[in-house]
């Protein structure tokens, strides 16, 4: 009986042929914890009274949730991952070099392996053909420790995406549509799995953004099998030697098959405060807003501020709205500066921010005053997720944000592409 990713890859790091359903001991590749969860893996890893840990050197510790820190409570949170990583040897990412997920993917994670991370966007590196999924701080310090943890083995949902996107249509469109359509609880613990022709057309980036928002949808992973895209990729990032094919047998099991046809799809609005409330941009009603938010590890990479300066230059932000770019990574920031695309946004009106979490969190960076309408590139939007919960979340591609930004409202691109 064949075997999907997700099972395949479970299967290799069991050391045995595992089905869906099954619990197991799954070897752990890559671990890794951020400032808003890491302090409290190390307080639980020590305990353990541990005096190294199993595998240092693919251990991350990284400062982006508060980055630069706001407050001294959380400078002393970040204190306790600096502490830790000069103690154990684990990798230090310091602030300013990047989201966790973005990182991850730039340097750290290959095809086939199996990343735990105390963040539940760990999902992200799932495009890489990486079995990539969150969990909680205290099972983080026993794969610290141990370098294995148990799995449940999750069945399989197959989404065959074809067609081709249409104008003002992107990767994140197409995630949006998918979560309203199965609802933000309908694949809880399941597989996502990518597959049909427009993905094996599709970025690498449009890839991380679907991956990314897999859980979303409850999803434990959401899985792209490797391709020439990924190689490339990994070429990039300096790890080619790193690549192999990962792609489900043809006779693997599903639970459930859902076919889109991107040649469908409009331009799609997540309203609060679920990411399920969604509408095409035909459905919404005029909607004013006083902030734009482009960043974030779903929609903060190169491919994604290319988008947006294109239809911001030249422009400016409409009067009364602020318009916040946070680019993914030190990386992704400095060739955006090679590229003008950061001059391109602050002659539009724009704030550039440190590369890293920021506003989405609602740590600092953005935070929304009472009644305040935010459209954000972000992957959620429920109450208080920037910082306050008398502010109105909404979630969109790039190009939706940027193009609403210039016009005062959530606006459809489509009028200028």
């Amino acid at each position: 009986m064949g075997q999907t990713i997700a099972e395949k890859i479970l299967s290799a790091h069991a050391g045995k042929q595992v089905r869906p359903g099954e619990l197991i001991i799954s070897n752990i590749d890559v671990v890794m914890v951020q400032d808003g969860t890491g302090p409290l893996a190390v307080n639980e890893f020590k305990k353990l009274n541990k005096n190294k840990l199993f595998n240092p050197e693919r251990t991350i510790l990284f400062i982006d949730h508060a980055a630069p820190s706001p407050r001294k409570e959380l400078s002393n949170s970040h204190m306790v991952l600096r502490d830790f990583a000069k103690e154990y040897g684990a990798i230090l990412s310091e602030s300013g070099d990047g989201v966790c997920h973005q990182r991850l993917i730039e340097s750290f994670v290959n095809p086939g392996e199996v990343l735990l991370g105390a963040d539940s966007h760990t999902c992200t590196s799932g495009a890489l053909g990486a079995f990539a999924t969150g969990v909680g701080s205290t099972d983080i310090a026993i794969v610290m420790a141990l370098g294995k943890t148990w799995l449940k083995v999750p069945s399989t949902y197959k989404i065959v995406v074809d067609g081709e996107f249409p104008k003002g249509v992107y990767a994140k469109d197409l995630i949006l549509h998918l979560i309203g359509l199965i609802g933000a609880d309908g694949a809880t613990y399941k597989a996502l799995e990518f597959t049909g022709s427009a993905i094996k057309n599709m970025t690498m980036a449009d890839r991380f953004t679907i991956s990314n928002m897999a859980v979303e949808a409850g999803a434990k992973v959401g899985l792209f099998e490797t391709d020439e895209k990924t190689l490339e990729y990994l070429k990039e990032h300096g790890r080619a030697d790193k690549f192999q094919e990962i792609k489900a047998d043809s006779d693997a099991e599903y639970e459930r098959i859902i076919n889109i046809n991107l040649n469908d799809l409009k331009p799609t609005i997540s309203c609060p405060h679920t990411v399920d409330n969604t509408k095409t941009i035909d459905e919404m009603e005029c909607t004013n807003i006083h902030q734009v938010y482009i960043g974030t590890c779903t929609n903060g990479r190169i491919e994604d501020l290319r988008i947006a300066a294109d239809i911001l230059k030249n422009k400016k932000v409409k009067d009364g709205v602020r318009l916040i770019v946070t680019p993914a990574s030190r990386q992704v920031f400095l060739q955006a500066l090679e590229e003008g695309l950061i001059t391109t946004f602050v002659n539009a009106g724009a704030a550039i921010a440190t590369s890293g979490c920021g506003a989405c969190v609602g740590v600092h960076a953005g935070i929304l005053g009472d009644g305040e309408v935010c459209l954000a590139t972000q992957n959620r939007n429920f109450k208080g997720r920037m910082g306050n919960t008398e502010g109105f979340i909404y979630l969109a591609s790039p190009a939706t944000a940027a193009y609403s930004a210039i016009k005062g409202y959530i606006a459809d691109v489509r009028e200028v592409l």
